[in-house]
């Protein structure tokens, strides 16, 4: 069969045949598991209108969809880490009458949310990203995508029930169900991220870029859903109720525009028209995927994804949403504003301009020292424990002042984007065509191994305050 594959295509690119045709005719060869092929669904098999070299991304859709699905992937650890305030509610001492925002004395239901939070985002993400690696090559691209977002809007209406709730009297109950709830939320995130980064790999790096600026994106989206919420003077339920419905919003949207971008021609010919091509461009018989040959030609990718997520979680959100402003309780802004713009727009943002700069200079070319870099980041994080993070019982404070957190902050988000993105970028550059979903799934279990040590890391970081 890979003879004839090869001999269709070579017919097809010297007029003899149309490669469409060649391509109707081992449909039904080209969709059984062999070990080299993704399974493809109906829609992507369908090839009939597609012409090789006269394919664009009619309104930038596929550009868009990919840009909204990275929204989609962080959707749930942004919206849930975001909502800091309401969290802070739904876990306060019920039995005092104080303001939480000028309560010097937090529970340990509190104190210890975001990491625990952390944590249960972060290890699941890892365990599904290597079933995701399974999966491809035996459940289709739009089963796992479809499902796991619909799973995904399922919990996150729940969510949204719950706000209206009262949990008072079963807060160590509801603290059990939220974690349940995120650690659900974040497998499905992962199968979808890697499903996701492991398609798009057939494009042009600028929808890497637009996934991965996704996922900033959405952070920055939530961060500002928040904020608002806190400027209109909602009470904390209200404002996240309103909060999670955007977020069950975001991923529906996702929804249709992943229905919409599969069914286009420009997707198909990346997805399917490549892949046939692939087979063409060799001497020899294509041979199966070696995920060994593929390690070794992406490792050093691997370690600089590791090693920069394993650096940003030890500290982020876990300790970085501890640190106070130097005015606490003088005002609104140091009171209510400070977390929320600083620990998640500022971050966000800052690494939204680090994505976008890498896939616009992607430097350094030696892999080596990129993985340098990554190691290199380890120094944020003791300058991020002798900022103001409270409460403390070992450290000293040394940069009490908000303007150093500030800059410390956007330093560390900045080049997290940056060497992230520029990370991902050069993976399929590395490999063959044939293995680029198989690579970037790869990269995307490193992404999790990094996360999970880095938040089991970062609750024994916050002890050390």
């Amino acid at each position: 069969m890979r003879k004839i594959l090869i001999y269709q295509i070579e017919m097809a690119h010297s007029g003899k045949q149309p490669l469409l045709q060649a391509g109707q005719d081992m449909d039904s060869d080209l969709d059984k598991d062999d070990g080299s092929e993704i399974v493809l669904d109906a829609s992507i098999r369908d090839t009939s209108r597609i012409i090789p070299g006269q394919t664009r991304d009619k309104y930038y859709l596929t550009y868009f969809s990919f840009y909204l699905l990275g929204i989609v992937v962080i959707t749930p650890w942004s919206f849930f880490v975001t909502a800091n305030d309401y969290w802070m509610y739904k876990f306060r001492d019920v039995n005092t009458n104080v303001s939480m925002f000028i309560n010097e004395k937090q529970t340990t239901l509190q104190v210890e949310f975001t990491s625990f939070l952390n944590v249960a985002a972060s290890v699941p993400t890892l365990l599904f990203l290597i079933l995701n690696i399974y999966l491809i090559k035996r459940v289709s691209l739009s089963a796992r995508v479809l499902t796991v977002m619909i799973l995904m809007l399922f919990l996150f209406i729940m969510t949204v029930i719950f706000v209206n709730v009262n949990t008072d009297g079963w807060q160590e109950q509801f603290f059990v169900l939220t974690m349940v709830t995120m650690i659900v939320l974040n497998g499905c995130s992962a199968i979808l991220s890697g499903s996701i980064f492991g398609i798009v790999g057939n494009f042009s790096s600028i929808y890497i870029t637009a996934v991965n600026s996704g996922q900033s994106l959405g952070g920055i989206f939530a961060a500002i859903a928040e904020i608002i919420s806190l400027a209109v003077g909602a009470s904390s339920t209200h404002a996240a109720f309103v909060y999670f419905i955007i977020g069950s919003a975001t991923i529906f949207l996702g929804i249709i525009c992943y229905v919409l971008m599969v069914n286009t021609i420009f997707f198909k010919y990346n997805i399917r028209v490549k892949s046939l091509e692939d087979y063409s461009d060799s001497s020899s018989l294509i041979k199966d995927v070696d995920y060994s040959v593929i390690f070794r030609k992406i490792w050093t990718i691997g370690v600089t994804c590791f090693m920069v997520l394993f650096t940003t979680t030890c500290v982020s959100p876990g300790v970085t949403v501890l640190v106070e402003s130097e005015g606490k309780g003088q005002s609104k802004w140091s009171d209510i504003f400070f977390v929320p713009v600083i620990n998640y727009l500022l971050f966000n943002v800052s690494d939204y301009i680090g994505r976008l700069s890498a896939g616009r200079f992607t430097k350094p070319d030696n892999l080596i020292v990129l993985v340098v870099m990554s190691f290199s980041r380890l120094i944020f994080v003791p300058l991020l424990l002798l900022c103001n993070a409270q409460p403390r019982h070992h450290l000293d404070v040394v940069f009490s002042r908000d303007y150093e957190f500030i800059i410390i902050l956007a330093l560390f988000a900045l080049s997290n984007g940056y060497l992230v993105n520029a990370a991902v970028i050069k993976a399929p550059k590395l490999v063959e065509q044939h293995e680029t979903e198989v690579a970037l799934c790869i990269i995307s279990v490193f992404i999790g191994f990094g996360m999970a040590f880095g938040s089991l890391s970062g609750y024994l970081i916050v002890k050390l305050l």
